[in-house]
């Protein structure tokens, strides 16, 4: 195997290269959607790469199932750099260079997979080393697979066979209603719709407390696929999305249950040795007037959670 060179992108430069849009590219928005386990990708050890990002929280899932499921020997890992311009996700000295294809930006690992692609470079992305090209982009997807296909820790059963349909409806709810919440409600254009949007996002974190009164998870005393969707965007909730969207009064401490529950995740060395809170930061939002005031919260995550009895 030939030596790989290691090339960085160098420093973001928006006066140059301007603000990350996505391309043009008709089609889906994350095209690329082979499965583990399918004749064309074997479930092999060794063979895959995980592209992720820290500030990401659907690549921030992916990392977490990987540790949840103990394939760190199984599936590699890195990461880009937190920071985009118009190029897309970088590999700069912050995070380390592509130990894999050595590309300088990710892009060209999509370039790879589809010459002259000009849609959208996301991360998650699971690279193929044996056909050198892009697998799967699909978040939902990839950790599916990742927590089903490679076998790993049989204890870390994250999506059983007779829960997949409750979870499959609980998980399109999450998305709904807190993965895209912050998205949805910044968007709206009125004060009836920011409204509607941001009051039915509380209901959902209202429901999900109550869930939580007498179970440590949401199928209880396991942690699932619907777990490991729910908690980066949980964990985003207070520096990131509430106070760019504004959209509850309410800091995520105010929800009892699901805040024990956030910090009893947190402590679990799968979610705290896959989260760099340093990455985490308040993007601008919008300033309607009739939009409620909410500034950034920083939790105290070390807090006991006292959930282990649950």
């Amino acid at each position: 195997m030939s030596e790989i060179t290691l090339n960085y992108a160098g420093p973001v430069d928006l006066d140059t290269y301007g603000r990350y849009r996505p391309g043009g590219r008709p089609g889906p928005r994350y095209p690329f959607q082979g499965r583990i386990g399918t004749p064309e990708f074997p479930a092999e050890p060794g063979r895959y790469h995980l592209y992720v990002a820290a500030v990401c929280p659907y690549a921030q899932r992916a990392a977490i199932v990987r540790s949840l499921k103990g394939l760190e020997d199984v599936v590699s890992l890195s990461y880009v750099d937190d920071e985009r311009d118009g190029r897309g996700w970088a590999f700069r000295e912050r995070r380390g260079a592509d130990p894999v294809n050595g590309f300088a930006t990710l892009r060209e690992a999509y370039e790879a997979t589809e010459p002259g692609f000009d849609g959208h470079v996301s991360v998650p992305a699971l690279w193929d080393r044996e056909t050198g090209r892009i697998v799967s982009n699909n978040f939902p997807d990839i950790t599916i697979d990742l927590g089903t296909r490679f076998g790993g820790d049989p204890e870390a059963d994250l999506y059983p066979e007779e829960l997949r349909p409750e979870i499959d409806a609980l998980n399109a709810r999450i998305y709904e209603y807190v993965n895209t919440a912050a998205g949805r409600v910044g968007s709206a254009t009125t004060e009836a719709e920011y409204g509607e949007a941001r009051q039915a996002v509380i209901a959902f974190l209202e429901e999900l407390d109550a869930r939580l009164a007498d179970r440590r998870f949401l199928f209880g005393s396991g942690i699932t696929e619907s777990d490991v969707r729910l908690w980066p965007t949980l964990l985003r909730f207070d520096v990131s999305d509430n106070p760019a969207a504004r959209i509850s009064e309410r800091p995520l401490t105010a929800f009892p249950n699901l805040w024990a529950y956030a910090r009893d995740l947190y402590q679990h060395p799968a979610f705290r040795e896959n989260t760099d809170l340093t990455a985490l930061s308040t993007p601008t939002g919008e300033t309607d007037p009739w939009r409620i005031p909410v500034q950034p919260f920083q939790a105290d995550w070390e807090q006991s959670h006292h959930r282990a009895a649950v």
